[in-house]
């Protein structure tokens, strides 16, 4: 059984949902609300496909390139530790994702659903947190859940986007967007010392 809070509160860090409503708001500015909620549902479903992905074909492709899960694990930790800390120190994630959405044309796919719900934090934990080795089949359906759980949290929250926006403004979103980079930090270095301890056979 798997700790469903803490799976919850590393996969909310990691996607960060708050941080996607002002990203969210800028790409569809142009849009009626039946296409808000259309682009809101096929960036969902598109993240909840590319991180599925990597649950199942992830830890595959590691074995076939004869990577240790213990060695993707610590350099998973690192990579979500400065992860974090861009979001704590840098441009948070609603101010950089936003400006890309302004620079760039603007869909449901970029910069929405890649990067910023399922990007390189959520890929890396959709591996980390179903290792064959550490968890069985059960437990990762139970990670699974979570991870979709926070998408539906997403979808929601993009569907709300423009009253959140109101409440807490880009920097409500930014604050919280730091707050989640410091529960990430700590996650990230419990995992790479994790995988030390594996890898070393401590």
């Amino acid at each position: 059984m798997i700790d469903f809070l803490a799976t919850f509160i590393f996969f909310f860090a990691v996607i960060d949902p708050i941080g996607t409503v002002p990203v969210f708001i800028a790409v569809t500015r142009n849009y009626d609300a039946t296409a808000k909620r259309k682009i809101a549902l096929v960036a969902t479903l598109v993240s909840a496909l590319i991180l599925l992905f990597f649950v199942i074909a992830g830890e595959i492709i590691l074995t076939a390139m004869g990577i240790p899960l213990s060695a993707f694990q610590i350099a998973g930790g690192i990579v979500l530790f400065l992860f974090a800390l861009s979001m704590i120190f840098g441009e948070s994630k609603p101010e950089e994702e936003v400006r890309m959405a302004e620079d760039q044309n603007d869909t449901a796919i970029f910069p929405l659903a890649v990067p910023s719900i399922a990007g390189p934090g959520a890929m890396l934990a959709a591996v980390l947190l179903t290792e064959n080795a550490r968890f069985n089949t059960w437990e990762q359906v139970q990670t699974v859940l979570m991870m979709l759980l926070v998408l539906v949290v997403v979808y929601v929250l993009m569907l709300a986007a423009s009253t959140i926006h109101k409440v807490i403004g880009s920097s409500g979103a930014s604050v919280v967007s730091r707050v989640m980079g410091l529960i990430l930090a700590a996650v990230a270095t419990t995992n790479t010392l994790g995988g030390v301890k594996t890898y070393f056979g401590i």
